[in-house]
């Protein structure tokens, strides 16, 4: 079994796989199955130990009736530098295996055409790769390019060329900061709940704050992305037609339900795109590889 995990700066997310047991024998060309047997989001702590962790990792298991035994693989993309260190002592701890980090020198498959490639966070990386084998080449049609949108801490913006090429992005305060941010400098607003009022205009404080915050972040998200939209279609690199625009992250459902840009929601992105490095990266590799729900 293969566990990914995406560790952010809110939220990490663990994800297990069972592998195929054939796929050292594959041939290059047969796309070799996978399946996620479950998949955990947990909160992610600077100064949490490596023992602390291994016995949440460990107690999530067993709800599962698993064993941290039954993990051969690990595989880890991470933009919390603080805890690596500690991810890494667990593993090696808890699941005796040395870990994969989504860091420069990995394999990749993805161009990145950015002027500093080692700047781009793994979890852009991992989405971006994610998103072009599931999204950018539609059985019996042209390859497309893509937009990946990332709801989390930061709401990330990430580009993808219709040859399967990182082209860039942006990145922008998340949803949850900019509440908070509103909440501890307005003394007299107290913290609410962020969901979709029943309308626009409020009546009380709450459903005042709620309409903005909602519809102000879905107002940010789309007048980016039409931008966004607009420029690519200038951009030689992008390739022929228009970007599919896929969602992912915590906060990805509350916001696509009212996007007039966001096609498709995706949660598990980025653990599939953990996968699919995994596979470009462990020695017996003989080809992609697309994973599949349980």
């Amino acid at each position: 079994m293969l566990l990914a995990l995406d560790v952010g700066n809110t939220n990490t997310v663990l994800g297990l796989y069972r592998l195929d047991p054939n796929a050292s024998t594959a041939p290059p060309t047969e796309k070799r199955a996978a399946t996620l047997l479950a998949h955990w989001r947990v909160s992610t702590h600077r100064t949490q130990t490596a023992d602390e962790y291994g016995v949440l990792f460990t107690n999530l298991f067993n709800l599962h009736g698993l064993s941290t035994s039954q993990v051969h693989h690990i595989i880890i993309s991470s933009v919390v530098p603080p805890v690596e260190s500690t991810l890494n002592e667990v593993c090696e701890t808890y699941f005796k295996l040395k870990p994969i980090f989504v860091e420069p020198g990995i394999k990749t498959g993805m161009p990145v055409l950015v002027d500093n490639p080692s700047e781009l966070g793994a979890d852009r990386l991992v989405n971006a790769i994610g998103a072009f084998e599931k999204y950018g080449k539609p059985d019996g049609s042209a390859p497309i390019p893509l937009i990946v949108v990332d709801f989390g801490t930061a709401t990330t913006f990430d580009v993808i060329s219709a040859k399967g090429e990182y082209l860039g992005g942006i990145i922008s305060p998340g949803l949850g900061i900019s509440a908070d941010a509103l909440f501890s400098r307005a003394a007299r607003l107290g913290r609410v709940d962020i969901k979709r009022p029943a309308k626009v205009i409020g009546t009380t404080t709450v459903t005042h704050i709620q309409s903005g915050l909602y519809y102000g972040y879905i107002g940010l998200v789309d007048g980016i992305l039409e931008r966004m939209i607009a420029e690519m279609a200038t951009d030689p690199r992008v390739g022929e037609g228009a970007p599919k625009v896929i969602a992912t992250g915590g906060l990805a459902g509350l916001i696509a339900e009212d996007s007039r840009y966001i096609e498709t929601l995706d949660d598990m992105l980025t653990l599939d795109g953990l996968f699919l490095v995994f596979e470009r990266n462990r020695p017996e590799h003989k080809g992609a590889t697309r994973p599949r729900r349980h």
